[in-house]
């Protein structure tokens, strides 16, 4: 989305867990945003629990557990919830590339979704 639509919006992610000690993003995912020339250097892995600010238009979840959570967050607000099932790329096997190209077909589904919901995106960086 940041790519997509730079600063004009806000966007946090969250996930539901965090490994004890966890403290870089994912390398995949940092190599398949990177193709794109994005950067994830200096996010951190982040949950529910550390969300600073608990006001948002939308929240779109990506797992059964997840849309619980959002829809539980969401309970007496003003708050629209997306569900856009996602296979988990860090369930896949295989070498780097195979691994890879999973996170990459994650990637261009959600930027499809994006494209789809908020429209076509204008330069690098909003």
């Amino acid at each position: 989305m940041k790519l997509a639509h730079g600063r004009s919006v806000f966007v946090d992610s969250v996930g539901l867990k965090r490994e004890p000690g966890e403290t870089e993003v994912d390398p995949f995912a940092a190599a398949v945003i990177d193709e794109l020339g994005g950067d994830l250097t200096g996010f951190k892995p982040k949950t529910f629990d550390d969300l600073e600010d608990e006001s948002f238009d939308l929240v779109v979840s990506l797992t059964p557990e997840a849309q619980h959570r959002a829809v539980e967050l969401a309970r007496g607000r003003a708050v629209d919830i997306a569900y856009w099932p996602t296979l988990d790329p860090t369930l896949a096997e295989g070498s780097r590339e195979q691994r890879l190209d999973a996170y990459r077909a994650v990637r261009d589904e959600l930027a499809r979704r994006i494209r789809e919901r908020f429209g076509k995106a204008s330069t690098f960086g909003g």
